[in-house]
């Protein structure tokens, strides 16, 4: 059964429900090496580099009730000018809407209003183990490329990222 969701580009109205869904995988698990939870406005630097026309986007996805269940991003690679036809995409859902299709359709909408940017590679890094992160980016075209050995450290222990991408463009 599909939810009525609303898709939208998000915006500074959204930073703290934004911030919200971050934290609690900031907090709870290794899916993101950040090791400290963001206030709103620490993390408001994080929102301004968004616009709504070109490859740096931010999209949300808005149940009727106006609660946010998730978003999908993509920003800078590297910060190089020879990097600037490729992105890195990233997709956070609230704990209470994941299963739910929600990272599938953000990513579908985040890659169609990428459409016609002069972009060529999408990128993502997945910490592992995450069966559910590496099959949504399988669903929607990624392909492994690399796996990181013990990159990073967090709650005692070293963990592994894979990396994936994705062509882009027509």
């Amino acid at each position: 059964m599909r939810e009525d969701v609303v898709l939208r580009p998000g915006g500074p109205a959204d930073l703290p429900a934004l911030t919200d869904i971050y934290n609690h995988y900031v907090i709870e698990t290794p899916i993101t090496f950040d090791i400290e939870p963001f206030s709103v406005e620490g993390r408001r630097p994080w929102l301004e580099q968004f616009t709504d026309d070109g490859p740096h986007r931010l999209l949300v996805a808005e149940a009727p009730t106006g609660h946010l269940l998730g978003y999908a991003s993509s920003h800078a690679f590297r910060y190089k000018p020879a990097y600037d036809t490729s992105i890195e995409t990233t997709v956070y859902l609230a704990p209470s809407a994941t299963g739910r299709g929600f990272g599938t359709r953000l990513y579908a909408a985040l890659f169609e209003a990428l459409r016609g940017q002069d972009l060529h590679r999408a990128y993502a890094g997945v910490a592992q183990p995450n069966p559910a992160s590496m099959g949504l980016h399988e669903k929607l075209g990624f392909k492994q490329v690399a796996l990181y050995h013990e990159v990073g450290r967090k709650f005692g222990r070293y963990w592994d990222v894979a990396w994936l991408e994705r062509t882009l463009g027509d």
